[in-house]
């Protein structure tokens, strides 16, 4: 059916949203360019995207709505109706899944009364299934606000949110201190946060995700599983790959058909016979 049109913001609420959205679209050249912020800063007003904070941004960057709203509804980290305070998030991608993050959004389903993209009574937490974080040597991962949990267990997932419920102070594996969902919303605007401590906080990759920059840099990497063909590994004698080896865990060429006359390419037969 057909909707009425969004209400405006309140007056007091109208002049302190456009004097920061102002801030935010001078920092473009094209002012179109600032629309995903924008959401951002509207969001931190109400907890989520609403037809009026659509209707606002539209409005500064001249824009339809149609095309504020095909952006909104695109981005999962765009909420379309109003959540809780913390908006926890269980990584239910391949390996976290198969390291435990299954049974996690399960038991907190549970343990929460709540199902995915739902919100406790409260008020408190809206619990999410979300793809991949990035950090697949820590899995399995929770994030809480978009700040990282790593190593988690259906256990420590349970206390994590029945601490937030209860207002303890819960501090992240990685990154900066915990904030409200509109806080965050905020900072993802690009307005700086300005907790003290707050910026310094950080968290870095595991190894696993810095073996790359580590032999990019000339650093010793670490020691072979599967030693380069023709070579010891340290302490040992040459390895010879069992035929269930993948070839791709060795350096040396490998026959091709081109290079081995047993194994000529092409068909087995001539054509008619």
């Amino acid at each position: 059916m057909p909707q009425l049109p969004a209400p405006a913001y309140p007056a007091e609420v109208r002049a302190r949203l456009e004097a920061d959205a102002k801030e935010v679209i001078a920092r473009y050249p094209d002012s179109r360019s600032a629309l995903l912020p924008l959401l951002h800063l509207v969001q931190s007003e109400e907890g989520y995207v609403s037809r009026t904070g659509m209707a606002f941004c539209a409005e500064l960057l001249g824009l339809t709505t149609a095309e504020v709203t095909a952006v909104a509804t695109f981005y999962t980290m765009y909420r379309r109706r109003a959540g809780g305070d913390y908006q926890v998030g269980v990584c239910t991608n391949t390996l976290c899944a198969v390291m435990g993050g299954d049974a996690i959004f399960d038991r907190l389903k549970e343990h929460l009364g709540v199902g995915n993209d739902e919100t406790t009574e409260d008020g408190k937490i809206t619990l999410e299934h979300i793809e991949c974080n990035a950090a697949c040597d820590f899995a399995p991962v929770v994030m809480v606000n978009w700040e990282f949990f790593d190593d988690q267990t259906p256990e420590s997932a349970t206390h994590l949110v029945d601490d937030l419920i209860a207002g303890r102070t819960v501090e992240p594996t990685r990154g900066a201190p915990l904030c409200s969902y509109k806080e965050t919303a905020r900072i993802l605007a690009g307005f700086p946060d300005e907790r003290p401590g707050a910026v310094e906080a950080s968290g870095g990759a595991g190894p696993a995700s810095l073996i790359g920059l580590r032999l990019a840099k000339g650093e010793e990497p670490h020691p072979r599983v599967v030693a380069p063909r023709g070579e010891s590994p340290r302490g040992g004698r040459p390895h010879d790959p069992s035929p269930s080896e993948h070839l791709s865990s060795h350096d040396a060429p490998q026959q091709t058909s081109a290079s081995d006359p047993d194994h000529p390419s092409g068909p087995t037969a001539e054509e008619g016979e």
